[in-house]
């Protein structure tokens, strides 16, 4: 594909690519039929393929995912959307005990492959309930595949890809993301390769979704100070690539991670425990996580502007790991 694309169009046409290949795979969720879902990422879908492939829900997250697991015992390849993945809290005991461990419970006689979409992240004044970064949540859950796309590129592939897996995937698709523009290629679409998204030689920056953006940002102002940072998207957090990290860092010495949502229990302190555990000869000077403030997401706009990491932190964390 060449044509240009937003990242909520991406979503829509890899469902659908997904669709057409498969006749196993079926959509559904609160408003994605008709309505082509609140956020507008599967518009045509139910034209296209009809309401026996393309359904709308009840307001329920527990009948959502809970009817994913079922049909997915059946032999299908089901694509549930939880609107906000804030709300997966709702339906957290069918996500966590009974998804992620089917296939554990069975010895390996049946696999559930389940692909769930939520839309996560801050930024966009839906206030505490409704903007978390709740794919921390379930980085302690083992069976469970977490992809986080932060381009176009990565909307449709990644989201390819986790339909395509036997395993469960949680897709989180950020909702101040899905406006960006880009193109998408041809396969091969893999889960677990992290994407080195300019090069550098000074210090490691990693950073999913918005933040990876923000990296990209500071990057420009500080090479022209002369410090070219090295930003790398995992592009998934389950599983994570860790050897591109390393690989990095055996060169640069030096580790920031950007993460949106507070610091405790996410994948960025996740990563520097690994890193400093596994990689301890490399670092001339300490880690750095830089994460959002201990505190609910704010609605009033300057707040959450201030609640998460920005470009002048990301530029301000890299000095300092610089000079240190």
């Amino acid at each position: 594909m060449t044509a240009e694309l937003t990242c909520r169009e991406a979503i829509a046409q890899a469902i659908a690519d997904e669709l057409a290949s498969d006749p196993d795979v079926i959509l559904f969720g609160e408003d994605v039929g008709a309505a082509g879902g609140v956020f507008k990422s599967t518009v045509g879908l139910f034209e296209r393929f009809g309401p026996e492939r393309v359904r709308d829900t009840p307001i329920s997250e527990q009948a959502i995912v809970g009817t994913a697991i079922g049909a997915a015992m059946m032999g299908l390849r089901p694509i549930a959307e939880i609107m906000f993945a804030d709300f997966a809290g709702v339906c957290f005991d069918q996500l966590a005990n009974q998804l992620a461990k089917y296939r554990y419970l069975t010895g390996g006689q049946a696999c559930l492959p389940v692909t769930v979409r939520m839309a996560n992240g801050a930024g966009a004044g839906f206030g505490a309930q409704h903007s978390q970064a709740t794919e921390n949540w379930f980085l302690n859950v083992p069976g469970l595949k977490i992809a986080v796309p932060g381009t176009v590129e990565d909307c449709y592939g990644l989201l390819r890809a986790a339909v395509r897996d036997d395993n469960p995937v949680l897709v989180f698709e950020h909702k101040n993301l899905l406006g960006l523009k880009g193109t998408v290629k041809k396969g091969p679409y893999r889960l677990g390769e992290a994407s080195v998204v300019r090069p550098g030689n000074d210090v490691t920056v990693v950073a999913t979704q918005q933040m990876r953006h923000c990296a990209l940002e500071a990057a420009d102002l500080l090479a022209g100070d002369g410090i070219e940072i090295e930003v790398i998207d995992p592009r998934t957090l389950v599983p994570f690539d860790d050897e591109r990290v390393a690989e990095s860092l055996a060169k640069t010495a030096r580790l920031l991670v950007v993460q949106e949502g507070p610091p405790c229990g996410g994948w960025g302190a996740s990563l520097i425990a690994r890193m400093t555990s596994n990689h301890f000869q490399c670092f001339d000077v300490a880690p750095r996580l830089l994460a959002s403030a201990e505190t609910p997401v704010p609605f009033a706009a300057r707040l959450e502007e201030a609640w998460m990491p920005g470009c002048a932190d990301v530029v301000n964390a890299a000095r300092e790991l610089v000079a240190s």
